[in-house]
């Protein structure tokens, strides 16, 4: 009932940039936090950046001062500016939003929690 299209990844030089974009569509009532989230080869999934329906963000202690989370209400989309990539952030990047669906007379209904398909982000020279 919810779905997620990213896009923006791709190759990039050590220092580079790339921005990520994350939209949300379907029977979205409203959407609590819109996050990003990643997983290079051989290694769990970790939370790179989140973003809560107030503004209020919070990043992992290696992406900070590098990377931007933001978020476009109107759109339901997300966004993750990366700056100064290095091969350390290469992995696969994928969106997660938590919300709740709209029910009967476009009343609240049960909340949710989608993922994205993921995108590579590749950093090497």
């Amino acid at each position: 009932q919810v779905q997620l299209v990213e896009s923006g990844g791709g190759l990039v030089q050590p220092g580079g940039s790339l921005r990520l974009s994350c939209a949300a569509s379907g029977s979205i009532f409203s959407i609590y936090a819109m996050g990003w989230y990643r997983q290079a080869p051989g290694k769990q999934r970790e939370l790179v950046a989140v973003i809560t329906s107030g503004g209020s963000t919070n990043y992992a202690d290696s992406v900070k001062g590098r990377f931007t989370i933001s978020r476009d209400n109107a759109k339901n989309t997300v966004y993750l500016q990366m700056n100064s990539l290095k091969p350390e952030d290469t992995a696969v990047y994928y969106c997660n939003v938590e919300g709740s669906l709209v029910a009967i007379a476009q009343m609240k209904g049960a909340d949710f929690d989608s993922w994205g398909q993921g995108t590579q982000v590749t950093v090497s020279s």
